[in-house]
C-alpha cells in the first residue's frame, strides 16, 4: 500500500512539473489588484466628467454622445489599458524573477497570442459599433470579448483566471440587456472582479 501511494505521489509530481513547463505560473495576484484599481479611478474620472458637465450616462448612451464626450472616455479607456499592462508587466516579471524564471519564453509568448485573438476581434468589434454609433453595446462587448481572452489564455496560466473570464462574459451578457448600467458594469467588470480576483490569487499562490 505505501508503496503504491508513492507511485501515486510520483506520478502528481511528475504532473506538476510538466504543468509547470507548459504553463507561464508567474502571473501575480497584484497585477490584478493594480489593474482594477486603474479601472475604478479611470470610472471615477469618467463619472466627474459626466457630472461637471451635466450629462446624465443613461440618457447619453441611448440618444448619442457628441465627438468631444465620445473622445474623453476612449481616452480614459485608453489610459486605464496602458496603466493597468504597464502595472501587470512590472508585477508579472517582479514575480518572475523572485521565482528564477524566465520573463520571456516560449509560454509567455503563447499565453500573449492567445489573449491577442480575442481581444484583437474584440476591439475590432467595438471600433464597428462606435462607427455605426451603438454606444451602448460597446462596454458590454468589451468585457464579454475580454473574458473570451481569459479563458482562451486560461490554458497557458494559472487556471484560475478561467473563472474571471465566465464571470467576465456573465457580467457583459447581463449589461448588454439592461443597457443604461454600462458604466457600472465596465467598473465592476474591470475593477471590483479584478481586485477580487488579483486577492485571492496573492493569498493563494504568493503568501
Amino acid at each position: 500500500m505505501n508503496q503504491q501511494h508513492e507511485q501515486l505521489a510520483t506520478l502528481q509530481e511528475i504532473r506538476n512539473i510538466m504543468d509547470r513547463s507548459s504553463r507561464f505560473i508567474s502571473l501575480s495576484g497584484l497585477s490584478g489588484i493594480a489593474a482594477g484599481v486603474c479601472a475604478l479611478v479611470g470610472a471615477g474620472v469618467v463619472k466627474w466628467y459626466l457630472s461637471t458637465h451635466n450629462i446624465k450616462y443613461r440618457t447619453a448612451i441611448q440618444s448619442g454622445l457628441n465627438v468631444e464626450v465620445l473622445q474623453f472616455l476612449v481616452t480614459v479607456a485608453l489610459l486605464v489599458m496602458v496603466f493597468a499592462l504597464a502595472s501587470a508587466i512590472y508585477f508579472t516579471t517582479r514575480k518572475a524573477r523572485r521565482q528564477q524564471q524566465p520573463v520571456w519564453d516560449s509560454k509567455v509568448k503563447r499565453l500573449l497570442l492567445n489573449l491577442a485573438i480575442p481581444l484583437g476581434v474584440g476591439g475590432l468589434f467595438c471600433a464597428v459599433l462606435l462607427y455605426h454609433g451603438i454606444i451602448y453595446l460597446v462596454a458590454p462587448s468589451m468585457l464579454v470579448f475580454y473574458g473570451l481572452a481569459l479563458i482562451n489564455g486560461s490554458k497557458y496560466t494559472l487556471s484560475d483566471i478561467r473563472y474571471l473570464g465566465f464571470c467576465e462574459i456573465a457580467l457583459g451578457l447581463v449589461a448588454s440587456l439592461f443597457i443604461g448600467y454600462g458604466l457600472l458594469s465596465w467598473t465592476i467588470g474591470f475593477g471590483v472582479l479584478h481586485i477580487l480576483y488579483g486577492t485571492i490569487m496573492y493569498f493563494k499562490y504568493e503568501r
